[in-house]
């Protein structure tokens, strides 16, 4: 690969990972646009690991309490707010996990259409405007925005409303969708502040992203593209998408708190009619 093209994609990856905007849709561009070669599962793998320890870099300390609350509460058989944040990321988890499991040949099938993609770009970008809406208008988020607390507070976070953002997770594997996308508007419909709803889904990403990357790391090892794989594009690409993806988590949790989804909704119904003139 040339060194131009490694800095793109792994700054694309960077910030679209985590923001509501598809990070599928961003890399057809490349592509389909300026001719750009296949960068294959080999540096695939790198950038998303690079994005996977940008978000554990940002929320270290909040795994660390979570996890040790999670793990006590398992032996002792006692609940806290904290621990159960840990329950809920587990349970959250599972519905895509599954889909993934089950329905992955035909999401790489989905995946080849542009259409499919510029579609779920623009569907799930009004999504958003509506979810956004609801959330700011009709104060659906005063829900459990308790008196005192952080506004990405999760510590009144309900069962029903982590499964049924772990049940939405599922629709990420529609190509165009956006993970971070299609849960943060879910946390917005079930009345989650911004900063929360994003702070969740941020959380959720993690065990996703590092199933995915296993998963394609062993299709790799399988294929022995791992051996002949060269390190330098691999650490190269990896590195910037973990500088980017840290900024872009840090600006995107500032610019909710006083902004709305407006801008992300616009940005994607632009993306999404590009694609579909790219198409025709």
């Amino acid at each position: 690969m040339e060194v131009s093209h490694i800095i793109i994609l792994a700054l694309i990856q960077g910030i679209t990972e985590f923001l509501p905007v598809s990070s599928s849709a961003h890399l057809i561009i490349p592509s389909q646009v300026f001719n750009f070669e296949d960068q294959g599962l080999a540096f695939d793998v790198a950038v998303h690991v690079g994005t996977l320890l940008a978000v554990i870099i940002y929320y270290l300390s909040d795994l660390v309490k979570i996890s040790t609350y999670t793990i006590e509460s398992a032996i002792k058989f006692k609940q806290t707010p904290v621990s159960r944040v840990g329950w809920y990321l587990i349970i959250a988890t599972i519905p895509a996990g599954l889909c993934g499991l089950f329905f992955n040949h035909y999401v790489e099938t989905l995946g080849r259409s542009l259409e499919v993609i510029a579609y779920a770009t623009i569907f799930f970008g009004l999504l958003l405007g509506l979810a956004s809406y609801i959330n700011r208008k009709l104060c659906w988020r005063t829900l459990i925005n308790i008196q005192g607390a952080r506004a990405d507070s999760l510590r009144h976070l309900t069962f029903t409303q982590a499964l049924c953002i772990g049940l939405a997770q599922c629709l990420a594997l529609i190509p165009g969708t956006s993970r971070s996308g299609i849960t943060l508007t879910a946390g917005l419909f079930l009345g989650l502040r911004p900063e929360a709803a994003a702070r969740f889904s941020f959380l959720l990403s993690i065990p996703i992203i590092l199933a995915s990357g296993l998963f394609e790391l062993f299709k790799l090892y399988q294929s022995g593209g791992l051996v002949q794989s060269n390190l330098i594009p691999m650490l190269m690409g990896a590195t910037i998408a973990f500088v980017t993806a840290i900024i872009v988590i840090h600006l995107f949790m500032k610019y909710i708190s006083k902004s709305g989804m407006a801008i992300f909704v616009i940005y994607r119904l632009i993306l999404g009619c590009v694609l579909l003139y790219i198409a025709s």
